[in-house]
């Protein structure tokens, strides 16, 4: 099974008030960067069978509006495995819960994201050190209990990457 970890693009800032925090939506920034991450993957040719986002609001935004450039036509799915506040043990469930799947891809928050990540690549079973930042994508081919991680694309290098895909895309004028 493939993984894409996703951390949920710009929302702006923390809110003290955890229910009105829950409901922050992305801000103009992460509704851009959603569009580029999404055709950025879609370049790459990512397939995802399933989407499981956290259920807090950003993540949802994000989980829908990469979805949608990925041309996935599946139902999103929550699970309070990915909250914030959720712990290895909750995604592992996760892992298992949507492991006849061939690829999928997880929308959630940090510090716990990057754990999870860095949980699962980890021969020993303790973390190795990775920070996803806002909007970054990490895709894993997971093994049992254990994954590998292929690669890992900052909002930056989707960027390029998107923005270097519609150049080569556009029509070359030849001048005589």
């Amino acid at each position: 099974m493939i993984v894409y970890f996703l951390r949920h693009a710009s929302a702006g800032e923390h809110l003290a008030n955890l229910k009105n925090d829950e409901k922050r939506a992305l801000d103009k920034e992460g509704i851009e960067q959603c569009g580029y991450i999404g055709r950025a993957l879609a370049a790459l040719d990512v397939q995802v069978d399933g989407i499981v986002s956290s259920p807090l609001k950003r993540c949802t935004q994000t989980a829908s509006l990469v979805g949608n450039e990925l041309g996935y036509e599946g139902k999103l799915q929550t699970d309070p495995g990915l909250r914030p506040e959720a712990g290895l043990a909750d995604f592992r469930k996760i892992l298992e819960k949507y492991s006849r799947l061939e690829a999928v891809m997880v929308i959630g928050h940090n510090p716990n994201l990057s754990q999870f990540l860095g949980a699962v690549i980890s021969d020993s079973g303790c973390e190795a050190s990775l920070e996803l930042k806002k909007g970054a994508v990490a895709k894993v081919e997971m093994r049992r209990s254990s994954g590998t991680l292929q690669w890992c694309l900052t909002p930056k290098v989707l960027r390029t990457l998107y923005d270097a895909a519609v150049e080569s895309s556009r029509p070359k004028i030849s001048r005589k």
